[in-house]
Formats: structure tokens, sequence, C-alpha cells
């Protein structure tokens, strides 16, 4: 819980004031992720952290390369010295692999892996089950509400568009492990 707690007062250190919408967000990122623990084992603090703090790179004392998840992943690694993992999954978060392509950042990205797909997934899972202001949604609609506030010209309108069959490919997987774990323990 130790970790869990200090990515959240970060978090919220850097959110809450000046990024309201993103704050509601991430909390709302935070609560999906602790949905999965049973499915997540001794990895669930791990998840529950990277979920809080996935979008710190958006805040202005996080910006460098204008690419959020990398912004964040660096942000924590590089000023507060956090866990490899955790940069790892904050940097790796949805559609990042396919934005740092359109961005020609992909050594940048690189520096925070190799990934841990399983994490990858949940994390992923976490961020497409929750709306712009913190509603539950569904991850299909969720794509089409990123797609439709960036528009067509925009990187982000790109990268989602090509990674959006891999996405819900990951949110697929992370639905089959919960299940199966909640099967076991039923």
């Amino acid at each position: 819980m130790q970790l869990t707690k200090w990515a959240h007062a970060l978090a919220e250190s850097l959110l809450a004031d000046s990024l309201p919408r993103r704050w509601a967000h991430s909390q709302r990122v935070y609560s999906q992720a602790l949905t999965l623990a049973p499915a997540l084992g001794e990895d669930a603090e791990l998840l529950a952290a990277a979920a809080i703090a996935h979008d710190i790179g958006y805040a202005q004392a996080a910006v460098d390369t204008g690419q959020h998840m990398i912004d964040g992943a660096r942000y924590l690694r590089d000023v507060v010295g956090a866990d490899p993992r955790l940069c790892s999954i904050v940097a790796f978060h949805t559609s990042s692999s396919w934005e740092a392509s359109e961005l020609g950042l992909e050594d940048a990205l690189s520096e925070f892996g190799p990934t841990e797909p399983e994490l990858v997934d949940a994390i992923t899972y976490c961020d497409l089950t929750s709306g712009p202001v913190g509603d539950l949604v569904d991850p299909a609609e969720r794509l089409s509400e990123v797609l439709e506030r960036y528009g067509p010209e925009h990187v982000v309108f790109r990268a989602v568009s090509a990674a959006r069959p891999e996405l819900m490919a990951r949110v697929a997987r992370v639905r089959q492990r919960a299940e199966a774990v909640m099967a076991k323990l039923s």
C-alpha cells in the first residue's frame, strides 16, 4: 500500500488543481485497477500505483517531449526516482507505442522497455474503461470519444485509429483473465 499512497499523493499534487478533469479520470483508472487486484496477485499494488499516476505526463512540470506517456515515465524516473517497472507501465500505457512511432519517439520510449504485456494490458483496460471526467465507460465508446475529441489531423487520432484492434484485444484479454480468476474463487 505504500507505493500506491505515494503515487496517489504525487498524482494529486500534479493534477488535482491544474487539470481537474484529468485528475477525475485518473481516479477512475485507479478504481478500475483495484477491481483487477485478484487477477494480478503481487502486482496489484504496482498496477494501482501506475493507474493513479498514468497521466502525470500532462502536468506542466512533467512536459518534455509532448507525448504524455513518455513524459510521465521520465518524470517518475528522473524527478522522483520511481521503480523502473512503474515507469515502464506508465510509458507504455494504451496507445503509447503508436503515438511514439507517429512522433519519432521510439528511442525515447525504448528507455522504459521491455514491457510486461500483462501489466500493459491491465493499465490499458483501466484507462479505456474510464471516461475523461471519471465516469465508467465502454472501451469502444471511449475510443470513439477520443477520436472525436482529437480529429483526423491529430497524432492521437492517427495513433488510436491504428492501435484500436490491439487495444480492444488487450481489453478482451484482461476480461478473460479476470473472469477466469473469479471462476476459480467461486
